[in-house]
């Protein structure tokens, strides 16, 4: 599988569990399309929808746990078979990361649409802790997953206001 094919080749993204995953079930390949650009596959995000049923913030920050440990194997295998570590269509490091932010914020829509600029913002900026830690961080899948974990640890931070 050539990386560039990614788009085209929808198969690849349900052809094995770890990129069904990697891929954001599919939101990875309108992400990796010239006609979106990536943070449109995050909106559309599960994290969004869980979130908006009022789930509170242990079993949100739990499942994101979950989640991030199934992200280190599913982006590892991905990045693996499409030979490319960290490529465009793997979007599960920011479906999670962006599920951790939402477990800190209140359950309106104005919230979650400004926790969502600024977790973008953190995540594209890469202030300098997570520029300098993501540069040390291993390879594979833990290093897919650590950059945007980090940037929704800083948000949360930045945010927290108990």
């Amino acid at each position: 599988m050539i990386a560039n094919d990614l788009a085209a080749e929808t198969g690849f993204a349900f052809a094995h569990p770890a990129h069904a995953v990697a891929l954001g079930f599919g939101a990875g390949l309108v992400a990796a399309s010239r006609r979106a650009p990536p943070a449109r596959s995050r909106v559309a995000s599960p994290a969004v929808a869980l979130h908006r049923r009022r789930a509170s913030a242990p079993p949100l920050a739990l499942l994101a746990g979950c989640c991030s440990l199934l992200g280190v194997w599913a982006c590892a295998l991905t990045g693996e078979h499409l030979g490319v570590a960290d490529h465009g269509a793997m979007v599960w490091d920011e479906i999670v990361a962006f599920l951790l932010v939402l477990a800190l914020v209140p359950a309106s829509l104005a919230w979650q649409a400004a926790a969502f600029v600024l977790f973008r913002c953190f995540d594209i900026a890469k202030p300098p802790p997570i520029r300098w830690l993501r540069a040390r961080a291993s390879s594979g899948g833990f290093g897919v997953m650590f950059d945007d974990l980090l940037a929704a640890g800083l948000y949360a931070a930045g945010s927290r206001r108990r």
